[in-house]
């Protein structure tokens, strides 16, 4: 590990010292784990990550979260940007389920979501996301068991993890500049396909995953990948998969699914056949995550609804956005 030049890379970048030093120390002991199999954090295989992790967790330890910021930023010091997809992998939506234990209690009550998650161990950061689907299949029965289907859909709608708002209020700025949503998808879909077009050209991640010629012409190509488009009153958009590439290169149609799903709570069912165990509306967490965007650039709660999604059997997500009136010209 080039510990020197790595301390010194966080200091540039205003990574305090203690922090730095936390950094530092957390891949110290990944690197001692790595070296009784010959390996260092140079050179970590595929999975080692992930091995790792899941070693701490049932050691219990809480250094998970420092490893995977410690590791990311590794990656992007030896521009071993591979890093960065599988910690991504390991990190997506990690604490969605957490978050509903707590807006169940807060929406609800201490007793509803005591039951609906009785005997459920909510499995922590670094645990291996595939075993993850297990829970979202006992909590959602129990959901649309006691709340009914409507009250389940109003509690996941807001979506269940966070999502960054600075990159959409600039977008709202573009909106309130050209007072026009159609020429508005049209440049977001332009921004988007020059911001791929440079993720390929520097070999960076877009979303945590690579760019070649022909992620680039898939994302030109499909016309509802960001931001969408218009069909009447509605905006039709597709998520860009999650691992675009092995979305691409996938020649059975369920590892299509499987890596076009962005979500750790569903993803596994896609891969082992489970998935018909989990309820489609869990996917208006998902939905929330797009909602959240046009909510601002609206600046209004949005009508959003999901048509389709890997869990139902689709290849891709797809919704449909109402545009409020005033903007339907």
């Amino acid at each position: 590990m080039k510990e020197k030049a790595f301390l010194k890379y966080l200091l540039d970048n205003k990574v305090s010292q203690e922090q730095a030093d936390i950094f530092v120390s957390r891949l110290d002991d990944f690197n001692k784990f790595l070296k009784t199999e010959k390996l260092d954090v140079d050179s970590i295989p595929n999975g080692k990550i992930l091995e790792y992790t899941e070693h701490l967790v049932e050691s219990k330890s809480d250094t998970v979260l420092d490893l995977l910021r410690a590791v990311i930023n590794y990656a992007n010091f030896t521009k071993k940007y591979d890093y960065i997809i599988e910690v991504t992998d390991i990190s997506e939506s990690f604490n969605a389920m957490d978050n509903l234990y707590t807006r169940l209690a807060d929406q609800f009550n201490e007793q509803i979501r005591d039951a609906i998650f009785e005997n459920v161990s909510i499995l922590p950061l670094g645990a291996d996301p595939d075993k993850k689907p297990d829970i979202t299949k006992v909590v959602m029965k129990r959901l649309e068991e006691k709340l009914g289907e409507d009250k389940t859909i109003e509690l996941l709608t807001p979506c269940l993890h966070g999502r960054p708002l600075e990159p959409i209020k600039k977008d709202r700025e573009d909106f309130i500049k050209l007072n026009d949503i159609d020429e508005f998808i049209k440049l977001k879909k332009r921004e988007f396909v020059e911001q791929a077009q440079k993720h390929q050209k520097e070999g960076t991640l877009l979303y945590a995953q690579y760019v070649d010629d022909e992620v680039v012409e898939y994302i030109k190509n499909s016309p509802t990948i960001t931001p969408g488009i218009r069909k009447g009153d509605k905006i039709i958009a597709t998520k860009t998969p999650y691992q675009i590439k092995k979305f691409l290169n996938a020649k059975d149609e369920r590892m299509k699914r499987y890596y076009s799903c962005y979500c750790a709570w569903v993803r596994g069912a896609i891969k082992n056949c489970t998935e018909k165990e989990i309820s489609p509306n869990f996917c208006y967490c998902s939905t929330g995550f797009t909602k959240k965007y046009w909510d601002i650039i609206f600046d209004q709660p949005i009508k959003i609804e999901p048509l389709e999604t890997p869990l139902t059997g689709a290849l891709e997500c797809k919704f449909a956005i109402n545009i409020p009136k005033e903007f339907q010209k």
